[in-house]
């Protein structure tokens, strides 16, 4: 069971996939009606756990701010309104007082006879929004998945008015509004404080800009058989949620009972120059918590007693530095060039006067990640199509302004992040990493991981500089083990964003500081069920 609870949980879906699902489901028998009523059983009772009744008005005063007893469903014509109906039915049925906002017409058969049962227990239906302000809870059951028109009224004034009320909202699927696919506000949408998604993912729903509208998103499992769902999407589905499940079975990375330092990963480091010392700092703490075995950190000479000081650890390499104070050229300990690392990691804190060193390490024969200014010079050669040249994997990890620049004929990433990273990763031959709310990773053959959770404490300088550094870690340790470039920058991915998570717990969301964030990563691990590392 947990087995295939850990599947559903990974799986992405666009509209026509969940569609082609859905339809064999009915061609094997089951009949719409009865998915209904479980479908709609399933979120009453979710409703009922969030929303509990209060119904002792004398005792009204003393409910907690959760309780509810007046609830307002919006009804749309498909079978999401139907979905609403037998919600409100089974509320009014448990004592809650329930008003119905229909604003169509012409409704679908099952939804239409819904609607008639519904008034003939006597719940008030009404075409105008209004008379739903005074309810304690929403319901929104508008639109479900394939919405792909701008609302229009009367429909789109009702829901600008009900945004206004700052009422609870609970959207079914997904807040009407919502394009499936890519997060799109189709002219307005609902500002749900919860949204229920039915059956599995809908890729919009993890899409930065659909996150001001789907406020706590949570699964509806109705028991779809995994056999539709591979049927439709292969037995390995191309965009994947990353989940703890995923993200812990890579770590702690496997090491033998009889090891060395070595063994374990050296991980070269080529960052930092006189005006940025601090972003050398963080991306060998970022480093460090990954558990790398040996980690060297090429710096401009003048940075070398500052890191030595902070990372006693690390072999520093100081090296010839530019009169602004940027590595002029690597410099290796005698005896060493790049192929005796297992990874680089290159470009925090740099400065673009370091550009020579980027082809360099392009011609390296071992995995590369590059992030900051590795990026800047990279869009400047203007050569993203070279990076397909090498015989060894190269992972990218910009923000959106670094993206742009990178693949400027990659239309605007903001729109549909999955699909351009999919189109970047397929440009370059490299694993690409978008950074933003939900982090989206993707490599040459198509497949997209998209991390579900972070915080807006991580909107704080110098956060990137220790995802690159953990990440280096990480493939540094991989490099001798059997697990994916992209599983390495996953596992990356959400191990950050938890320990952001966690950090922000126990400080504040206004910001959660680089230096404190390190401190959180091994902290992140210590509270999972992995705790014996």
């Amino acid at each position: 069971m947990k087995d295939r609870q850990e599947q559903i949980a990974q799986v992405i879906v666009t509209a026509q996939q969940m569609r082609e699902i859905e339809e064999r489901i009915f061609a094997a028998g089951m009949p719409v009606v009865a998915l209904m009523e479980k479908v709609a059983g399933l979120i009453t009772r979710r409703v009922q756990d969030i929303y509990p009744l209060f119904c002792q008005q004398e005792n009204k005063a003393k409910a907690s701010s959760s309780s509810s007893s007046r609830v307002g469903i919006l009804t749309g014509p498909g079978h999401n309104g139907g979905d609403g109906l037998v919600v409100a039915r089974e509320l009014y049925f448990r004592g809650y007082e329930v008003l119905i906002y229909c604003p169509f017409s012409k409704l679908k058969e099952l939804t239409s006879q819904h609607l008639q049962y519904a008034r003939s227990l006597g719940l008030p239906c009404y075409d105008s929004i209004q008379p739903l302000q005074d309810c304690d809870l929403l319901i929104d059951g508008l639109f479900g998945f394939g919405l792909e028109k701008t609302l229009t009224d009367p429909v789109a004034t009702a829901i600008n008015q009900l945004n206004e009320w700052h009422k609870p909202i609970i959207s079914i699927d997904l807040p009407s509004g919502l394009h499936t696919d890519t997060g799109e506000v189709l002219g307005t949408a609902v500002r749900a404080t919860h949204t229920l998604c039915l059956g599995l993912w809908k890729q919009g729903l993890l899409q930065d800009q659909a996150l001001d509208y789907v406020g706590k998103a949570e699964l509806i499992d109705f028991d779809i058989p995994l056999a539709d769902i591979q049927a439709v999407l292969g037995n390995s589905p191309s965009i994947k949620r990353i989940t703890k499940t995923t993200a812990l079975s890579t770590l702690p990375l496997p090491r033998p009972p009889v090891t060395h330092k070595y063994k374990e990963g050296h991980l070269l480091l080529i960052c930092g120059s006189r005006r940025y010392s601090g972003g050398a700092i963080l991306t060998g703490l970022g480093a460090r918590a990954s558990g790398v075995g040996m980690l060297s950190i090429a710096v401009p000479e003048s940075l070398k007693s500052l890191m030595v000081a902070q990372l006693p650890e690390a072999l520093i390499i100081g090296c010839p530095e530019t009169e602004s104070g940027a590595i002029a050229q690597l410099q290796l300990p005698p005896k060493t060039d790049l192929s005796s690392f297992s990874a680089i990691a290159c470009g925090p804190g740099l400065t673009q006067d370091a550009s020579p060193i980027l082809q360099e390490v392009l011609d390296s024969t071992i995995p590369l990640l590059l992030d900051a200014d590795g990026l800047n010079i990279l869009a400047e050669m203007r050569s993203i199509q070279t990076l397909q040249k090498r015989q060894i994997s190269t992972v990218l990890t910009p923000h959106t302004g670094e993206f742009k620049r990178l693949f400027p004929d990659i239309p605007d990433a903001n729109h549909d992040r999955v699909k351009a990273t999919r189109e970047a990763a397929a440009q370059s031959g490299a694993v690409v990493l978008l950074k933003g709310a939900r982090t989206v990773i993707a490599n040459s053959q198509g497949t997209v991981w998209i991390n579900p959770e972070s915080t807006p404490a991580l909107a704080r300088g110098g956060s990137g500089d220790v995802l690159t550094g953990l990440i280096g870690g990480l493939l540094a340790q991989a490099s001798s083990k059997k697990i994916s470039v992209e599983e390495i920058v996953a596992t990356g991915a959400w191990w950050h964003s938890q320990a952001a998570i966690l950090a922000a717990q126990e400080r504040t969301e206004l910001g959660v500081d680089a230096h404190t964030l390190t401190n959180y990563l091994i902290a992140v691990l210590a509270s999972t069920s992995i705790g014996h590392l």
